[in-house]
């Protein structure tokens, strides 16, 4: 079975082709990071209209990579929630419109499903399909989401935990802003605290007690009353710096790379304690990660070395929002019969279950 997957929800356009749930034939991302590069996050009025520009050369490109037509596809399943209205909008509408003009099933996906499902998805060409047994623990990591999952089958959801606050992908951002280290925060978060040390500054971590639940909104004051403390020392003696915050100056001295690493390790510390917590008592057979966060390098080793249960974490590649994920998603809902009706429509808050 051959599905064409198509994601908006956030800033990449996205689309794909995967046969059987987990061998990918296509995956074509365009993305609008450096478009949003300036507002130190995304502007969804620009994201929206950018996708107006790339969905239909993405999609014909995707068609292109896995050397297919139409006729030779068998569905199409497409992000309708959770993500940005005007952004889902262009995604679900084209999907519809190619469905009915193909008479082909439309199958719309959760987008925290679909990061579920990256996991499913063969890395390589010459790779076989994960073997992944239930009941898994997923975590669920990124921009807008950070999310404990058990999941007891294929499409078979019961929510643990989540954030009261910030996401982890939203927290790394807006450190990365406040550290002058640009966007997106992840990956130049993750790039400094190499040359730094996660034991310079004791952060907070939230445990929230026996709850699953997360919250970074007191680490990034912390993070914040670090820098002013710096910017209190050297207001009157050095205003300049090379390095700018906000349109401001960073304080000379701040020690950008300490800060970063010291951050980081307390936004780990908390995924993988709660990870390694769930685990245990739910008696896992699998634990998967997911989300942009997921592709973070020392959450990763942290967490193979903290847990006792195998572990699958996505390529990069397909941590960062992309169509194959949602076209495996569709994959496994339509081979159970589950399909959309014509009335669907987005739905930004949607909840995974």
């Amino acid at each position: 079975m051959k599905l064409l997957g198509i994601e908006t929800s956030c800033d990449e356009t996205a689309a794909a082709v995967v046969e059987d749930g987990w061998r990918i034939l296509s995956n074509v991302v365009a993305s609008q990071a450096q478009l949003h590069a300036k507002y130190g996050g995304v502007f969804p009025e620009l994201a929206s209209r950018q996708h107006l520009v790339w969905i239909l050369p993405v999609i014909q490109e995707a068609l292109a990579q896995a050397e297919l037509d139409w006729g030779e596809l068998d569905g199409i399943g497409v992000t309708y929630g959770p993500g940005l209205a005007g952004s889902l909008l262009v995604g679900v509408n084209v999907a519809k419109a190619l469905a009915l003009a193909k008479e082909l099933p439309l199958v719309g996906i959760n987008h925290l499903e679909g990061h579920i499902y990256a996991n499913w998805l063969a890395p390589e060409p010459s790779s076989k399909a994960p073997h992944i047994l239930f009941p898994a623990l997923c975590l669920i990591i990124s921009g807008g989401h950070s999310n404990l999952v058990l999941m007891t089958d294929h499409l078979n959801y019961a929510s643990l935990g989540s954030t009261l606050d910030d996401a982890a992908g939203e927290a790394f951002d807006k450190i990365a802003r406040l550290l002058g280290l640009g966007y997106p925060g992840g990956p130049a978060i993750e790039e400094a605290a190499k040359e730094g040390s996660p034991a310079a500054f004791d952060l907070p971590r939230a445990w929230l007690g026996d709850s699953y639940d997360f919250s970074f909104s007191g680490l990034k004051t912390a993070v914040l009353r670090e820098v002013q403390r710096y910017e209190k020392q050297t207001r009157t003696s050095q205003p300049k710096s090379l390095r700018k915050r906000r349109g401001s100056a960073l304080p000379p001295g701040l020690p950008v790379e300490d800060l970063a690493a010291s951050f980081q390790q307390a936004v780990v510390a908390v995924l993988v304690g709660k990870t390694k917590q769930a685990a245990e008592e739910y008696q896992v057979e699998t634990v998967l990660l997911a989300g942009g966060v997921a592709s973070n390098q020392s959450l990763c080793r942290q967490m193979s070395e903290e847990l006792n249960t195998p572990m699958f974490f996505p390529p990069p590649a397909l941590c960062t929002d992309n169509a194959a994920m949602v076209a495996s998603a569709a994959y496994f809902r339509l081979e159970r019969g589950l399909k959309s009706d014509w009335d669907l429509d987005v739905v930004t808050n949607l909840n995974l279950g």
